[in-house]
């Protein structure tokens, strides 16, 4: 594919993003910025958490990794499903009940504007690094087939595709993210699709007949010591779940913005089917892909020390072997993967650092004043978010997918400790200890998971990680608490 047809097409999807954008943000306020008037039709919200969960990092890396790991990502995918009954059933009604914007307004209440500040930082930091990891797998891909073409340095690249998000997001917000975030997920599981059609297509084998021959279909590990064991992958994506969808103010203002909680629980849920759907579709194309370059002769691609670049099997096949309207649908599934690994994030960052760190919403200042500082904490967030990216471009070395995670298991528990210390609890810390005990808690966590496995008998830790962390916040917590005799201040 050349160059200017790539751009093109990008272009062309972009001026359809602001397109929406425009007619969606028109009278826009600062209710529909932030909850989107509390009107968002809860289907649409489903399908669009879809593109924004799964972006650039499951287009490209989970079906690259079939070939290492086989169809073991389902064991956690499976723990996702009971992940989310946790969200539906436990946290959404807390969050309804309180009439939440933020949902770290809630820690403000278990433990003082300390817990609220902790927790909001956990979730600007947990983010920026997820997001600018996902916007780093796709923006190297544009990098590689577009923008070097035209000896565009990446720093250059990575910041004309923040500043086309920016155009469309700054205004509308959660209004405008709740549909073209819809958008984006049809067109990357339309690109997705169309990319295994042509896969088959081109082969002697059928479909079905390729997922029953391959060696990579496994579904579960049984060995306990293994770190993608089948119990650890399950308990870890149910905890993951739970902390990077239900305790992320990035998943969850979309989920806020619901009419009514029996919406947003159905939201969830349905959600929640389509994942698994979808994963299955992805590795199934890891698996096809495979199949596709050992019975073609077609070398895998490798880096300078000779090791199998996974990230880098699904772009090599579609600008290469499949043609050009392969090559078109996976530009498309690709654009979208990267808008929506961005838009919604700084949207959600800027909610909870104007809310849960400025407080900016109780303040006494005009409507004209606020307007200007959010649209400041938006474009400021971009910038940080461009930072975040070259940062992880300088130091990244493995699959990115693994990465991701192996971060949240160090932001996010300390926010799984906070919420479930909150929920299950009757006892309270307030003050500066909370903020002590959740930068320390990460780092005990680390040490721990970093002792080595023959000192452990063998045992390996996987995505558990996120869990012991969480637990080690919730016991440091009850160490320090005292019975709640009065209300938190």
């Amino acid at each position: 594919m050349s160059s200017v047809l790539i751009i093109t097409i990008i272009l062309a999807y972009f001026a359809m993003l602001v397109l929406v954008g425009y007619f969606t943000s028109r009278k826009a306020n600062e209710s529909s910025y932030f909850l989107g008037n509390k009107q968002s039709i809860w289907w649409l919200v489903a399908i669009g958490m879809l593109s924004d969960s799964m972006s650039g990092v499951t287009f490209i890396s989970v079906p690259g990794n079939v070939l290492n790991d086989n169809f073991y990502y389902m064991q956690m995918v499976l723990g996702y499903l009971l992940g989310y009954l946790v969200i539906a059933f436990i946290l959404l009604p807390l969050y309804y009940r309180l009439n939440l914007t933020s949902i770290y307004t809630y820690l403000h209440s278990r433990f003082g504007i300390v817990g609220q500040k902790t927790g909001a930082l956990f979730f600007i930091v947990s983010r920026l690094v997820g997001s600018g990891a996902r916007l780093y797998l796709t923006a190297i891909i544009l990098q590689e087939y577009l923008f070097s073409k035209w000896n565009m340095p990446f720093w250059l690249g990575v910041s004309i595709i923040i500043v086309l998000i920016l155009v469309y997001t700054i205004k509308g917000g959660i209004k405008t993210l709740v549909f073209t975030d819809a958008i984006q997920s049809i067109v990357l599981l339309t690109g997705l699709i169309i990319c295994i059609a042509i896969l088959v297509s081109k082969t002697d084998t059928g479909y079905f007949d390729i997922l029953a021959q391959s060696v990579h279909t496994k579904w579960f590990n049984w060995d306990i010591m293994a770190s993608n064991n089948f119990f650890k992958h399950l308990l870890g994506g149910a905890f993951i779940c739970i902390a990077m969808t239900g305790l992320d103010q990035n998943m969850m203002q979309k989920n806020l913005s619901c009419k009514s909680i029996g919406e947003a629980q159905k939201n969830i849920l349905t959600y929640g089917s389509i994942v698994f759907v979808v994963n299955m579709v992805f590795l199934s194309l890891g698996a096809v892909m495979v199949y596709f370059m050992q019975s073609r002769g077609i070398e895998m691609p490798v880096n300078d020390a000779g090791k199998v670049v996974t990230d880098k099997i699904f772009p090599l096949l579609a600008f290469n072997y499949l043609g050009t309207f392969a090559g078109i649908a996976f530009v498309l599934g690709l654009a979208a993967a990267t808008f929506s690994s961005a838009d919604s994030v700084l949207t959600t960052l800027t909610t909870s650092t104007y809310i849960d760190l400025f407080a900016m919403d109780k303040k006494d200042k005009s409507q004209a004043q606020k307007d200007r500082f959010r649209k400041l904490l938006h474009a400021s967030f971009a910038v940080l978010l461009l930072l975040c990216i070259l940062v992880i471009n300088a130091f990244n070395n493995q699959a990115l997918i693994t990465t991701i995670f192996k971060i949240a298991g160090y932001t996010y528990g300390p926010l799984l400790g906070l919420f479930a210390f909150g929920i299950f609890s009757k006892r309270t810390v307030v003050g500066w200890p909370v903020l002590v005990i959740c930068l320390l808690a990460p780092l005990a966590t680390f040490f721990i998971t970093e002792i080595p496995s023959e000192m452990l008998g063998g045992y390996k830790f996987g995505f558990e990680t996120l869990l012991l962390n969480g637990l080690v916040t919730y016991g440091a917590l009850w160490l320090l608490s005292k019975r709640i005799t009065q209300a938190v201040q």
